[in-house]
Formats: C-alpha cells, sequence, structure tokens
C-alpha cells in the first residue's frame, strides 16, 4: 500500500464510519479499485477505525468523563447504580458482550469468507431496507436514552453485532435496532456512537499485530490513514447529528440500494473479484 492508496482509504473510512451506509464496504470496494482486486485487508480497516472511534472519544469527551466518573462513583458505592450516568456505563459494557463473543468465535470466517464481495451487495441491500422500515416506524418514537432498559441495552448489542459482516454497518444495524425498539433517531444514533468505542478500540489493538505483516498494509501508510480518519469521523459525527435533528435515514437507504447494484454490476462486468 502505497501512501495515495492511503489518503483515499483514510478518507473513506473517516466519511463512512459513522454514517448508516456501512465503512467496511466501502474501504473493501475501494481498496480492490486501487490494489487491482485486492482487499486492503480486515487488520487495516481495523485498525483504521482507532482513528474514527478517537474522534468519538474527543467529541463526547464531557459526556464520556462523566459516565466514567459515575461508573466508577456507583463500584465504589458512593453513586448509587440508579444514576443515569452510572446505568449508561453499566450498558455500554452489557451491550459490547455480543460482538466481543461473536468476534471471537467467527474470527476466521470474519476474515475471509464473510468479505466475499456478493456478501457484501446483500448485506447493502437488505440493511437498507431495515434501515428504511425503521426509519419509516421513528416518527412516533419519543423514547429517550434516560429510559434505556437492560433488555435493550443487550438487543442494542445483538444489532451492533450483526456489523462484524462487511456491508450490514455498525452504525446502520445499531441505529435500525433502536429505531424498532422506540428510541429516538438522535438517542439511537448517540447510543451507536457511545457502544462502538470498548468493540471498534478492542478490535482495533487486537489487529494491532497484524499490521506489516500483511503486504497491504505496512506500518507508514496505515498511520496516515488512521490520523486522516480521526478528522474527517469528526466534523462526519458533528454533521450527522444536526442533519438528523431534522431529516430521516431516507437518503442513506437510496445510497445503499444505489450502491448495492452498482458494486453487483462491477462484479458481473469482472471490474471487482467477488
Amino acid at each position: 500500500m502505497g501512501w495515495f492508496e492511503a489518503i483515499v482509504l483514510g478518507v473513506v473510512q473517516g466519511l463512512t464510519e459513522f454514517l448508516p451506509i456501512s465503512s467496511s464496504a466501502h474501504v473493501s470496494i475501494v481498496g480492490q479499485l486501487l490494489f487491482e482486486g485486492r482487499d486492503p485487508g480486515a487488520a487495516f480497516t481495523a485498525v483504521t477505525q482507532l482513528g474514527t472511534e478517537t474522534a468519538v472519544l474527543v467529541y463526547f469527551r464531557r459526556d464520556i468523563a462523566r459516565i466514567i466518573t459515575q461508573w466508577f462513583g456507583s463500584l465504589r458505592g458512593t453513586v448509587d447504580r440508579s444514576d443515569p450516568d452510572a446505568r449508561m456505563g453499566w450498558l455500554v459494557i452489557l451491550g459490547s458482550v455480543p460482538i466481543v463473543v461473536l468476534g471471537l468465535l467467527f474470527q476466521d470466517a470474519i476474515d475471509t469468507s464473510l468479505r466475499n464481495l456478493w456478501i457484501t451487495v446483500a448485506m447493502l441491500a437488505g440493511v437498507a431496507i431495515f434501515l428504511a422500515v425503521a426509519d419509516r416506524m421513528a416518527s412516533d418514537n419519543t423514547r429517550d436514552l434516560t429510559r434505556l432498559t437492560w433488555r435493550d441495552g443487550v438487543l442494542f448489542g445483538l444489532f451492533q453485532a450483526a456489523a462484524l459482516i462487511p456491508g450490514v454497518s455498525r452504525s446502520g444495524a445499531t441505529i435500525s435496532g433502536g429505531l424498532f425498539l422506540g428510541y429516538t433517531r438522535e438517542a439511537a444514533t448517540r447510543y451507536a456512537f457511545l457502544l462502538a468505542i470498548p468493540a471498534v478500540f478492542g478490535s482495533g489493538i487486537y489487529k494491532l499485530k497484524d499490521i506489516g505483516a500483511d503486504e497491504s498494509a505496512a506500518w507508514g501508510p496505515t498511520i496516515v490513514a488512521t490520523i486522516l480518519a480521526f478528522f474527517i469521523g469528526y466534523a462526519v459525527i458533528a454533521w450527522l447529528l444536526r442533519y438528523i435533528s431534522t431529516h430521516n435515514f431516507r437518503i442513506f437507504v437510496l445510497y445503499r440500494l444505489i450502491l448495492a447494484a452498482v458494486v453487483a454490476v462491477l462484479i458481473l462486468t469482472g471490474a471487482l473479484q467477488a
């Protein structure tokens, strides 16, 4: 991987990580176009996500600091466990369990067979329909994060775990699940961002050992891509939270369906290798 390819993929990662359109699908597709049919690899994707997730830490730093403080206080007994921030800390931990367990169980498939582009096409189109139905229901949703239950915390985590399959989208699956559970667009999106922190950092740090060993992902280009992903990802978070306060997710549904069709054509014509 050269510097130009790293810059392009870092920009792609930053632009797509938080939008419900699947960053892993975009990195895989663009990577294949850049590398003559070769996938940039699961390690490169996981590590560059450290950049975008660091953007979450910075953007929500006050919320995260408050949650951590109250959570530790609940452990020491100085804060009641019913405190909203303390509960959020426990809910993020609980909601992270499904993706950790399933990620370890299906690690080999995630790195190999599930990266088949026909699977990506199916997930892009399938989750688009799922998101469209959930978004249609969201106009009547009133629940905010203060009403997040333990059951819903686990269900959010199961929806997030579906994003282990490229093309699903971590934010797309988690937000759609939240909308089906009756949460507002903003509440579902905020929790999706918070819930992703342990999973993405865990995956990215675990995959650090594979950088350099993978012929398409050297340390230098990977670091450049990760830094770019941070700055662009930060801007996308700010934009998305403003956007969903007055808009629905229809534009992302249409984009996913169009992208699925384009990728299918590219595979059939031989421009991409499944």
